[in-house]
């Protein structure tokens, strides 16, 4: 079978511990989380773990199989990079006199459509919200330049399709 990036979503209750229990899932099957994302839901109440792995579609099967018999988990979908609208963000902290000494940095942070956040006398802030390609392709136009720190986020995304999730659960709760 053919590998490729599949895009978990696992809505949950926030409960002590769950995180674990999901990355053990992966482990055993030596399978690598890419990026993780863990933020409140469009529901009240409800966690929504976003989860990024390189694998292939039947072990991701399996995976939200093994991660939809936890408790806490109310339900688990998996997606293809075609199905899904994602982005991430990044953060670079660059030297202060590289804005006014370097103009091609300018231009990078304008071609980039990125944005500086903050400035301050030894150092200014670039934000940077994209996919993960186009992070990378800034991040190595400003390395030659001098990177004093860089991080990025998970992967985060929605559905081109409607979830059900929001319907599901208010089923459950009719059903009750």
């Amino acid at each position: 079978m053919k590998k490729a990036l599949f895009t978990i979503s696992v809505y949950s209750e926030n409960n002590i511990g769950l995180l674990n229990r999901i990355s053990g899932i992966f482990l055993k099957r030596h399978i690598n989380i890419e990026s993780l994302n863990v933020s409140k839901s469009e529901i009240d109440g409800v966690s929504k773990f976003t989860i990024v792995s390189f694998t292939t579609e039947e072990w991701t099967r399996k995976i939200v199989q093994q991660i939809e018999k936890q408790i806490e988990v109310i339900k688990a979908f998996y997606h293809t990079d075609e199905e899904t609208i994602f982005q991430e963000s990044a953060l670079f902290k660059i030297s202060s006199n590289l804005l006014f000494d370097e103009r091609q940095i300018q231009n990078i942070i304008k071609e980039n459509h990125s944005t500086i956040v903050t400035v301050a006398r030894e150092f200014f802030v670039i934000s940077k919200t994209g996919r993960r390609s186009e992070v990378d392709h800034m991040y190595d136009q400003l390395k030659p330049y001098g990177i004093m720190q860089f991080v990025r986020s998970g992967r985060i995304s929605v559905t081109k399709d409607v979830m059900g999730i929001t319907a599901l659960l208010n089923g459950t709760k009719e059903a009750e």
